[in-house]
């Protein structure tokens, strides 16, 4: 390692928070699918920032229009109406069939005012304070108190509590255990319609059917968290559309704005009449036009170029190499997820595949100690996915 980036590891080890374990490189900037550290050193990058550069690293028609907003206007508070927002809320309604559209900074924002709306939809039905949130067991929600509350990890929780309160968790994937947590205060179940940090899990069809059925009965809400499992990650521009399992409140981020920070919550019609009105949630930079020219554009390119498409069609080749690789190593136990949004659990820590993947040019990242996660740029070609299982075959050998 070059003295140069050392230095800069020590000062940032002086001035950053400690709250990441971070890879001993620094990273400059990034072309395509791969990405460049301050030495020139380059990385095939099966991470996309967590989920987040579905469209690949400087894609010279989204920074064209990032520079051209910021010539002319970054922000204004949301006292006033802003043409990009309104371009994006219009084309993020035509994409997830949602009504309704609160710009967020974040995806953990998102969740917040997903739970905020909950609430105030059991308050105005029957003006109680005590309605319960059921959220599932190994779910990941995000870092803030409400997203940590509905988080089903006791480990991320315990040193934070307590949390909101009312919160009852269930088992993903088992609806007698859902239902066991079901009564007359329930006003939402919330889940990801796939897992990522739990361990990439998708949801079963019969299970998130018999959840919205029961939704639909008792008049709770189904609130889906799509931040990390939407925007073409499965193939489809929201997971939930495989399913046709429509939900009340969904969530989204990451990939919306491609690197830009940006969330949304959105809500069908009868819950937006039915719940946050004007003073109950409010965000100062939400919204903005910088961001919303980012998400604008972004949703631009994945109609036009297909991109959940993209990903519908290359699954299976991504597919069948992971499975190859699990056959091949005995360390490897099972293979799961769905699209671009895969996983290999391991019988052991996968860190020391990660640092070995780092050191021979390939970017992985965990989700949970002993799973390896796969959630590339949706842009990769086969190339990519060849030349990453390459890689990933010696460095689990080695």
């Amino acid at each position: 390692m070059g003295q140069k980036m050392t230095d800069l590891i020590s000062e940032a080890e002086e001035a950053l928070l400690h709250t990441y374990n971070r890879y001993r490189i620094v990273l400059d900037r990034g072309e395509g699918v791969y990405l460049y550290d301050l030495e020139g050193k380059k990385y095939l990058d099966f991470v996309a920032g967590i989920a987040v550069f579905a469209l690949g690293y400087s894609n010279d028609e989204y920074k064209d229009t990032l520079k051209a907003q910021l010539d002319k206007l970054l922000h204004t508070s949301n006292y006033y109406y802003n043409v990009p927002a309104i371009e994006a809320a219009k084309r993020i309604k035509k994409m997830s069939g949602m009504d309704r559209v609160f710009f967020t900074n974040s995806g953990a924002e998102a969740i917040e005012g997903a739970i905020k709306t909950a609430r105030k939809y059991g308050f105005l039905k029957d003006g109680r304070t005590d309605h319960e949130i059921i959220a599932m067991n190994h779910s990941f929600h995000g870092r803030t108190m409400g997203a940590l509350s509905v988080t089903g990890n006791s480990h991320y929780r315990d040193p934070f509590e307590p949390g909101i309160g009312n919160i009852r968790f269930a088992d993903y994937n088992d609806f007698d255990s859902v239902m066991k947590n079901v009564n007359d205060k329930t006003c939402a179940i919330l889940l990801e319609t796939v897992q990522g940090e739990g361990g990439l899990t998708p949801a079963d069809p019969e299970f998130l059917k018999s959840i919205r059925k029961v939704c639909d009965e008792r008049d709770i809400l189904l609130i889906l968290d799509e931040i990390q499992c939407g925007m073409g990650r499965t193939g489809y521009d929201f997971a939930w559309q495989k399913y046709e399992v429509k939900p009340d409140v969904m969530t989204s981020a990451k990939a919306l704005g491609c690197g830009v920070p940006v969330g949304a919550f959105m809500m069908t019609e009868k819950v937006g009449q039915n719940s946050l009105v004007a003073g109950d949630h409010g965000t100062t930079y939400g919204g903005n036009p910088f961001a919303c020219a980012a998400v604008n554009k972004v949703l631009e390119i994945f109609e036009r170029d297909k991109i959940s498409d993209h990903v519908k069609e290359l699954t299976p080749y991504l597919w069948g190499k992971l499975d190859e690789i699990c056959a091949k190593h005995s360390s490897v136990k099972e293979h799961r997820g769905a699209g671009f949004m895969q996983g290999l659990v391991f019988d052991k820590p996968v860190a020391p595949v990660i640092n070995k993947a780092l050191d021979n040019g390939l970017i992985l990242i965990n989700a949970g100690a002993n799973i390896l996660r796969f959630v590339p740029p949706l842009v990769i070609e086969k190339e990519h996915i060849d030349e990453m299982a390459e890689i990933l075959d010696k460095c689990i050998e080695d």
